[in-house]
């Protein structure tokens, strides 16, 4: 059963593989079937490819030629619209730009140039004529802008009065006990209006850009020189009359020494300050950052130079009258550095110009402190009469008004006393020393060593002035007397005027110096009464019996022990003193003396002459027995004689 049930499934599997096999036959013949159409259908394709392909290559190159005759025809609209913008530009650009509008005019030319950019860029013969009458017509344009812009800036360029600028001003006065400082603020002078300014920059911007595209000099292109000028001129003009009035103030009628402020160099720096700073103003208004100290430069160096050649006139006024005007170099010192101060934060660029302009007078300044000294010796030995009551010179007054007008100047001095150095106002002047720089900012600080350099510099002219004096007098002076009291004279001037709110707090330190004098003085006067004094020395023998009272000084007795020819030895010293003595006082009377030489001499006098007087007079006055033949002065009788010295 087994057996039967396997030989169906085998029978029913070998039917199935027949059919297969009958399957696979048709594929055989339908692939060849197949096969047979490709071939056919590949041998079609090839005979339509040789059909076609003269057929597309001819399209292909047709659709090159076809794009090929657009760009040109687009080249030559681009070509066209250069040349159709420059007769669209051209009535414009030929009009007035004030009627048109800045902004407009402007617009018009930005066009132009870029029409005429595109036109040198296509290099083409055909618009090279074009090109030439574009160029033509965008120099007009800038020419008409530049016109405007120097037009726009004459309108408020009339020269103006500085002074009423400043008086309109607050004056402020900034005192300190070493310093005086004038501060000027509030001085608002004129400036181009803002509607100006905004016009004066639309135009400048443009100007500028067209000078760089087309290489011309950025430093000094049409409507940067146009402001330099104009309102350079205008700066000038309008100062013109203050330099010429401070070289007017300069000019001397009398020998004074110079009062501060009578320069009007002061007010002439104050309206220049005022004018630049103004000027500043519209400068940054106009031009871009990297311009604008350019442009300020150029367009006050005319003025800066005409400030330079009055500080020159001055100098050379000063160097001519330089013991009594060399103050004015300190208060211009002063005055442009107060200036530079003020100015540094804003316009640095004239801050080396006005240094250079300084440097001639700083100079001068320096060389005023050695003839300064030189004169306080030639002024008194050129003294050929000293008065003959021992009175005080002139001389010595003016010398010590020097030292306080100088005092009045500590800031400039004390610069111009750190620049030399201690002794420095001594020494020769170096033949390359005008070549130097102006002294650096570090030179120009005051620090606490001024009053140091100014006290060392003013005991150096009382030595001076002392040693001259103390010259003349042993020369013109027969008498000790007459010598101490003129030295102790001038002495008292010099003590006086150290003490003085001028000059107290800087000579603290010279008043042992010229105590040295004074005592020297005292001591040449007190030389005199050596003479009286000698007669109140006498001999004493200590071997000798003492008189019987016991008292020293009882005179009957010591006179009764006396010898003949030693009471006429007496008699004869009082005869002499009393003849000494009262010449002495007559010739004291007649002397001139200052109130503190007075009291010191006669005070110093009494000192020596009261105490040997009364001595001798406690133990020999009674040589006379009272009849004043010879001793003439009792003690309180010669105590209110030298009392009445003073």
């Amino acid at each position: 059963m087994l057996a039967g049930a396997r030989k169906a499934a085998y029978a029913e599997e070998s039917a199935e593989v027949e059919v297969l096999f009958a399957n696979m036959e048709k594929l055989k013949g339908l692939t060849k079937k197949i096969q047979g159409s490709l071939n056919r259908l590949e041998a079609s394709g090839k005979s339509v490819q040789d059909a076609i392909s003269p057929i597309y290559g001819s399209t292909q190159r047709l659709q090159i030629t076809n794009r090929n005759v657009d760009r040109i025809l687009e080249a030559i609209d681009r070509m066209r619209e250069p040349l159709d913008q420059s007769g669209q530009e051209e009535r414009v650009i030929r009009s007035d730009p004030r009627k048109t509008g800045i902004r407009q005019y402007i617009s018009s030319l930005d066009r132009a140039t870029k029409a005429l950019r595109g036109l040198k860029r296509s290099n083409l013969k055909a618009s090279q004529n074009t090109v030439e009458e574009l160029t033509q017509l965008l120099q007009y344009g800038s020419k008409q802008l530049e016109f405007v812009f120097r037009e726009t800036l004459q309108e408020d360029a009339r020269p103006v009065e500085p002074l009423h600028y400043i008086t309109k001003g607050s004056l402020e006065w900034t005192i300190r006990f070493e310093q005086k400082i004038l501060n000027f603020s509030g001085i608002q002078f004129p400036t181009i209006p803002e509607d100006k300014l905004s016009r004066l920059n639309m135009i400048n911007t443009h100007v500028a850009r067209a000078s760089i595209e087309t290489s011309q000099s950025a430093v000094n292109y049409p409507t940067a020189k146009a402001f330099s000028e104009v309102r350079g001129e205008y700066i000038m003009n309008s100062l013109r009359n203050l330099a010429a009035a401070s070289v007017a103030t300069a000019r001397k009628t009398n020998a004074d020494i110079y009062r501060a402020g009578t320069n009007g160099i002061g007010t002439y720096s104050t309206a220049l300050e005022g004018m630049v700073l103004a000027e500043w103003n519209g400068i940054t208004q106009v031009f871009a950052q990297d311009e604008q100290s350019r442009v300020c430069l150029s367009t006050c160096q005319s003025a800066v130079r005409e400030y330079s050649r009055t500080l020159r006139d001055l100098d050379k006024h000063i160097k001519e009258n330089i013991v009594t005007d060399c103050f004015l170099a300190f208060e211009i010192i002063d005055i442009v550095e107060a200036l530079l101060g003020r100015m540094r934060s804003k316009v640095t660029v004239l801050e080396q110009p006005l240094r250079d302009a300084v440097k001639p007078i700083r100079d001068t300044a320096k060389s005023s402190l050695q003839r300064l000294l030189d004169d306080a010796k030639v002024r008194v030995q050129n003294t050929n009469v000293l008065p003959q009551d021992g009175a005080a010179i002139a001389a010595t007054s003016d010398i010590l008004s020097v030292l306080q007008t100088l005092s009045s100047y500590m800031r400039p001095l004390s610069t111009v006393l750190a620049s030399l150095g201690e002794k420095g106002w001594s020494l020769p002047s170096s033949p390359t020393a005008s070549t130097h720089s102006a002294p650096s900012l570090k030179s120009l600080d005051i620090s606490g060593d001024s009053n140091e350099l100014f006290a060392l510099y003013a005991a150096d002219m009382l030595e001076e002035l002392l040693k001259a004096l103390e010259s003349r007098a042993r020369l013109l002076h027969k008498t000790s007397s007459v010598q101490g009291v003129f030295m102790s004279n001038n002495v008292a001037l010099i003590e006086r005027a150290i003490r003085s709110p001028e000059l107290s707090s800087q000579l603290a330190g010279v008043a042992p110096r010229v105590e040295a004098w004074r005592k020297k003085a005292t001591q040449k006067y007190l030389d005199a009464w050596k003479e009286p004094s000698s007669q109140l020395l006498d001999v004493q023998y200590t071997a000798r019996q003492r008189p019987p009272s016991g008292n020293p000084n009882d005179s009957a007795a010591i006179v009764k022990a006396l010898g003949s020819k030693e009471k006429d030895a007496i008699k004869e010293k009082f005869k002499n003193f009393n003849a000494s003595f009262d010449e002495l006082v007559a010739r004291h009377k007649t002397y001139k003396m200052e109130r503190e030489v007075r009291a010191t001499l006669s005070r110093e006098v009494q000192a020596i002459i009261e105490p040997l007087y009364g001595r001798f007079w406690d133990r020999y006055h009674e040589v006379d027995k009272g009849k004043g033949k010879y001793v003439k002065y009792d003690k309180q009788t010669l105590s209110t004689t030298l009392a009445g010295l003073a």
